[in-house]
């Protein structure tokens, strides 16, 4: 089972306990995969699906998509586009970032989002 797969299924399982719409077939369908294909998914039988699809599952599960995509492997298309854009400075940001504390990494965001321009 892969990390992405039993996340999914415990997420699901948790809140399936409390609403009966969060069964694998009901998901399945508000997702628009077929209800066999989320089951691999979750044991790990099959490769996490495509960023739209992870997506619509983080949407429907009440999760961040974006650490959805993270457990698959994946990096949204929208923050591909801005890595792009300056590959060399992100990739720096970001190996500098690798082993600073959370609290360091919220400050820089912070400091970017709120600072004067």
């Amino acid at each position: 089972m892969t990390q992405f797969g039993s996340t999914v299924r415990g997420i699901r399982e948790r809140l399936r306990r409390d609403d009966r719409r969060f069964s694998v077939r009901q998901v399945a369908q508000r997702v628009g995969i077929e209800p066999a294909y989320l089951s691999k998914i979750e044991r790990g039988e099959v490769a996490p699906p495509s960023e739209a699809t992870t997506v619509r599952l983080a949407a429907e599960l009440g999760q961040d998509p974006d650490v959805l995509l993270a457990l698959a492997g994946k990096v949204s298309g929208d923050l591909q586009e801005i890595i792009r854009k300056r590959p060399r400075l992100f990739a720096e940001l970001i190996r500098q970032l690798k082993e600073a504390p959370d609290d360091a990494v919220l400050r820089v965001v912070r400091e970017v989002r709120d600072g004067d321009w």
